[in-house]
């Protein structure tokens, strides 16, 4: 049953302050994430259902029930699809041995990772093949992390976190470079970094930041809002790597508290009790429609007044994967990843 909320009358109210919103932008679908979705959309329109996804789309829970309802079928392993079907491989990315499964499986792959996480991959590549031990910052089990370990296993060390970073063993050599998943905490990640590098001065970094543009982006407009914020809300997953940083990020600048939920109904109405501005933004998988239901949920409780805190534009858009693309052509179908002409909010209701 659906829960019954305290009227907002039952809400402590701050005397003599307006209550508002702060909505950061950017927020929400980062190019990655927005190419993924489309991509299952337009093989399912294509192809027709079954199509099969290994793993989730991307780490959303409404677009994943969303386009499990529109015929897609989620696996966890290759293997789990049937010989000779067809799957699309998720923005996080998979290893050569996933790679493998399939071709010996006869599947038929739609390979949705985010140009992004390609990079790393490559950069794994090339730095194994020419004899660096790379040091990989990243979560233990995060998708991204274990496709990019499968790049290269025998030349990779995973560290996690700062505390790890002092203790972790690194064989003999003459070369060592650190990469890193592409989710993390902008700071975290570099103080990590930097502890590494005082313990192994040989250390050297990538040629370009791996950490994505979204990720950052996101992580700097909630860093210019949280010292005005009595409360943080972050729409995304519990598993999306983004979204949970996000509050980390809120809390470590100033927000007087942080919550992460999937949906305005996970919202506890007790936490608006004396709190005269709330902070909004979301994960990069996250689709403005959500946000958009937590706007209307926080003006039922007085927070009608909305400030955007701007501090990027976001424009980058990436071409759908080359398998899609090339069969959509041969139909004489558009391979544009836009909708009618324009940039796509997905709304996926």
């Amino acid at each position: 049953m659906p829960r019954v909320r305290k009227d907002p009358s039952e809400i402590r109210s701050p005397e003599g302050v307006e209550k508002k919103v702060l909505l950061a932008a950017p927020r929400g679908y980062c190019a990655g994430v927005d190419r993924a979705v489309i991509t299952v959309e337009k093989a399912l329109e294509h192809y027709g259902s079954p199509v099969y996804v290994r793993k989730e789309i991307v780490h959303n829970r409404h677009v994943v029930d969303t386009l499990s309802a529109q015929g897609a079928i989620f696996v966890d392993e290759t293997d789990e699809v049937p010989e000779g079907e067809r799957v699309v491989f998720s923005a996080h990315g998979v290893s050569p041995a996933v790679h493998s499964e399939a071709a010996e499986r006869n599947l038929a792959t739609i390979d949705a990772t985010c140009p992004l996480v390609t990079k790393v991959h490559k950069e794994a590549v090339r730095f194994a093949r020419d004899g660096y031990t790379i040091i990989l910052v990243g979560h233990a089990g995060h998708e991204e992390v274990e496709g990019t370990m499968g790049e290269a296993p025998e030349a990779i060390v995973l560290v996690q976190n700062p505390e790890e970073a002092r203790t972790v063993e690194i064989p003999e050599t003459g070369k060592l470079v650190w990469i890193s998943q592409t989710t993390l905490s902008v700071d975290e990640t570099m103080q990590t970094v930097d502890i590494l590098k005082e313990r192994f001065p040989a250390l050297t970094s990538p040629p370009s930041d791996d950490i994505c543009y979204a990720t950052q982006n996101r992580q700097v407009a909630v860093k210019k809002l949280a010292p005005g914020a009595d409360l943080v809300l972050v729409v995304g997953s519990a598993n999306s790597s983004n979204s949970v940083r996000l509050v980390e990020v809120a809390l470590e600048h100033g927000a007087k508290a942080a919550h992460r939920v999937d949906f305005a109904r996970e919202v506890d109405e007790e936490w608006f009790h004396d709190v005269a501005t709330v902070g909004v933004t979301s994960g990069a998988s996250v689709p403005e429609s959500l946000v958009q239901d937590l706007l209307k949920l926080l003006a039922d409780y007085g927070f009608t007044t909305v400030e955007e805190v701007k501090t990027a534009e976001e424009d980058l858009m990436f071409s759908l994967p080359r398998e899609l693309r090339s069969d959509l052509k041969k139909a004489g179908l558009k391979t544009s990843n836009k909708k009618d002409g324009a940039d796509r909010d997905h709304e996926l209701r």
